[in-house]
């Protein structure tokens, strides 16, 4: 009984000893610590490919068209200055930058802007009475002025024109009549500047071929002025009177006897003048004895703006000179296309100013004066309304076809010079 006791009492001591042994062991085990919790990476960094620098735009020679933009010459600078970026467009890369302004505010100071934008040509302007006032802005400078206007007594120095001249038509359908036995002829010029210029170039255009002038008559475009005029011209009273005797009747009246009145003294007629008064001419003309079949009716380059006269009976088979349109009219069906309207007839004059800058812009260093010899080239230039190059005076010397109403072309344009 004594030894149960004492077990039990050595258990109970035990106890906690085995207890306090398991708590030790406990306490050495190693701690297990969470997983330390890891930030999420950064994001990743994109690099863009790098831009391509940017070019600096190519520097170019300026060139200024000086043109109506605005006023009562609106629509025909518009023309011209739509024609002259179809030839940019054309040209691709263009060696030359065109800047347009307009002229009808006022000429000069248009031209003194350009200048100041650093144009080093000017195309321009449309009117001759506006070029003095260009002159004036570029005077001191080397700046070329290369005028649309057909009034060749603006041209000269710097300024040079490149409009259609009335001389080279007439002198051209005259030499080409001549060529087709035409000996006498006479003329009929409106009174003013442009009739002034077209007698002059028909006295000589007749002495240069070999022909004989019967007479030359300027008129006035009121009706009366007009019959006067062709009576004059076709000697109607002189051939009256050699038409037969003068008979005196009893009552004291005077008659001639009958007889055939002569032919009028010419077998070419020029009616320096637009085709529209040129028709206004026709019946006092036809009045004295000039009509169809008796002679030859010679007209103008102003004819070629006019299609409706081929409507006319009494100008079949009149005749004129003028530039080519053959490229005129696919200039024209790509203008309509681009603008949806007709281009004027001087629009060409736009273009091919454009088409000349640019072939000269090899010898036109960045910065410098443009080569002005290089206009007066004796082969020329070729364009819209074919070959044509500057005279020393500075004026468009063209080469010309001769026209034939109701007919076409009866004499084509020389391709050069």
């Amino acid at each position: 009984m004594a030894i149960k006791s004492g077990l039990g009492s050595g258990w109970q001591v035990l106890q906690p000893v085995l207890l306090t042994f398991g708590l030790l062991v406990a306490a050495c085990a190693p701690v297990r610590k969470p997983p330390p919790v890891l930030p999420p990476p950064p994001p990743p960094v994109v690099t863009q490919a790098p831009r391509p620098a940017v070019l600096p735009a190519a520097r170019l020679n300026k060139v200024a068209l000086l043109v109506p933009l605005s006023g009562a010459n609106a629509a025909l600078g518009e023309t011209i200055a739509n024609a002259a970026a179809l030839a940019m467009t054309d040209l691709g890369k263009p060696q030359l930058q065109l800047v347009t302004y307009d002229s009808a505010v006022g000429a000069g100071e248009a031209a003194a802007k350009a200048i100041t934008d650093g144009a080093g040509l000017i195309l321009g302007p449309l009117l001759g009475s506006d070029v003095p006032a260009v002159s004036a802005a570029v005077a001191g400078r080397p700046v070329p002025i290369l005028s649309f206007s057909n009034d060749a007594g603006v041209a000269g120095g710097d300024v040079f024109v490149m409009g259609f001249q009335p001389g080279q038509a007439i002198s051209r359908v005259i030499a080409y009549a001549r060529s087709r036995g035409v000996e006498r002829f006479a003329a009929l010029v409106p009174q003013g500047a442009y009739g002034q210029r077209a007698q002059l170039a028909f006295v000589k255009a007749v002495n240069d071929a070999g022909g004989r002038s019967t007479a030359v008559v300027s008129y006035g475009r009121d009706p009366e002025k007009l019959v006067a005029a062709a009576r004059q011209v076709t000697n109607h009273d002189a051939r009256l009177r050699a038409s037969g005797k003068p008979v005196i009747r009893a009552d004291g009246t005077v008659a001639r006897v009958a007889g055939a009145l002569a032919p009028v003294p010419f077998q070419a007629l020029m009616i320096a003048d637009s085709g529209s008064a040129a028709v206004r001419l026709l019946p006092p003309l036809a009045r004295f004895g000039a009509v169809p079949g008796q002679m030859v009716i010679l007209g103008t380059e102003l004819w070629n703006n006019e299609p409706g006269l081929a409507r006319i009976p009494a100008l079949k088979g009149a005749i004129y000179a003028t530039v080519s349109d053959a490229r005129f009219n696919q200039l024209a069906v790509r203008y309509r296309q681009k603008h949806g309207g007709n281009p004027s007839r001087l629009a060409s004059l736009g273009y091919d100013a454009v088409l000349l800058a640019n072939s000269l812009a090899a010898r036109w260093p960045l910065g410098q004066a443009f080569p002005r010899s290089a206009l007066l080239a004796r082969d020329g230039f070729s364009g819209i309304d074919g070959a044509f190059r500057f005279t020393a005076a500075g004026v468009a010397e063209r080469a010309l076809e001769v026209d034939q109403i109701g007919t076409g072309v009866a004499s084509p344009a020389p391709t050069s010079f």
